[in-house]
């Protein structure tokens, strides 16, 4: 895994997303019209290196989700674009997507409803190979049990069903499927978050390992902020289907520039005693507001303890305030203009890469 602060200038992005927004229809009444629409992403634009993690963080409902779902277009994005290994994937027509579909996969959440219970292991690792391949059952089998044995699964395991595994390996399962068809690209949507903590650290460590000898580019989404400060290379914290701050790892748990980054790290808790005692809790007050009437201005403007008058009336854009790292807050694009820019001259273009332009 690559050193979380390190640029990636000699690397390129293999996922580019720009302007990325999925909205949800709101219908009522009897002739079902549509009278707003739910913003689960409003805005996102990012990018991921080749043999990068990105981690996605943020609160339940903030539409983490959502951008893993919409970048594979299990959701059909309502504007924007996605850029994986070259192609705009937003735009694809069914069949060219199709065929675009073995290099990019995911790891779903919860690992006993993303299996089939009437399929065997060998099964349902070996379905990938059978809709997108024409190989013999001697290959598909040699691919099964070659699987079976990256992701740690016994291959006396292969004809036994779901139930019969605990949550731990059928997560595996879950991830011996994903790597059937060799992708370069896979989506983590809060792999260890239905798991015990015991088994959390075994399916990161086997997905760090399996990233070092495939070479693997991870969008590691999560709400345990402690496993993504184990795994990711860059964070991205979301809030109100935005992203708030982009990051290097190192950086943002050391120093979060953004008020809601800020909040949301101080709930991490200190391991060292010492450091727990004199450690700050920033308490928020007020509760999200609802994604189909969001706040004008900044969308954390109704909660932030630094709010100013121009956070109620203008959206702040996402923008590079230090080398590396981009947050999307008025009071940041002050002090850049006060301290590290001249008065009134632009913003650079941000950059998701973690590079300087």
């Amino acid at each position: 895994m690559a050193d979380g602060g390190s640029p990636g200038a000699l690397r390129k992005p293999l996922v580019s997303v720009r302007g990325l927004k999925m909205h949800f229809p709101i219908y009522a009444g009897i002739l079902r019209r549509k009278v707003g629409a739910v913003k689960a992403v409003d805005g996102v634009s990012f990018d991921i290196l080749e043999g990068e993690t990105l981690g996605l963080v943020g609160e339940s409902g903030c539409g983490k989700s959502t951008v893993g779902r919409a970048l594979l277009r299990l959701y059909e994005p309502t504007a924007g674009q996605v850029v994986i290994g070259g192609e705009d994937i937003a735009s694809l027509p069914p069949d060219a997507l199709r065929r675009k579909r073995p290099m990019m996969q995911m790891v779903f959440q919860d690992p006993q409803a993303s299996l089939n219970p009437r399929m065997t292991v060998a099964a349902i690792i070996g379905e990938p190979l059978d809709e997108h391949t024409d190989w013999d059952e001697d290959k598909k089998t040699a691919r099964v049990y070659e699987l079976m044995d990256q992701v740690g699964l016994n291959r006396r395991f292969a004809n036994r069903y779901p139930h019969e595994f605990s949550g731990g390996q059928r997560q595996r399962i879950g991830i011996a499927r994903a790597l059937a068809l060799n992708p370069r690209f896979i989506v983590c949507d809060e792999p260890i978050a239905a798991l015990d903590v015991s088994i959390q650290a075994q399916v990161v460590n086997l997905l760090e390992d399996l990233q070092d000898r495939l070479g693997l580019t991870y969008l590691f989404i999560s709400h345990d902020l402690s496993m993504v400060r184990h795994i990711a290379d860059r964070v991205a914290v979301m809030y109100l289907g935005q992203i708030a701050e982009l990051s290097p790892r190192e950086a943002l748990y050391a120093r979060p520039l953004h008020p809601y980054a800020r909040a949301l790290l101080s709930a991490v808790p200190e391991a060292d005693p010492t450091l727990e005692a004199t450690r700050q809790r920033i308490i928020l007050k007020g509760d999200v507001p609802s994604p189909a009437n969001p706040p004008k201005g900044c969308n954390f403007c109704t909660r932030c303890p630094q709010v100013m008058a121009v956070c109620r009336d203008v959206e702040p854009e996402l923008a590079e305030v230090e080398p590396g790292r981009f947050v999307a807050c008025h009071l940041m694009a002050m002090d850049t203009a006060g301290g590290h820019a001249s008065p009134g001259a632009e913003v650079r273009e941000h950059n998701q890469q973690g590079e300087v332009k």
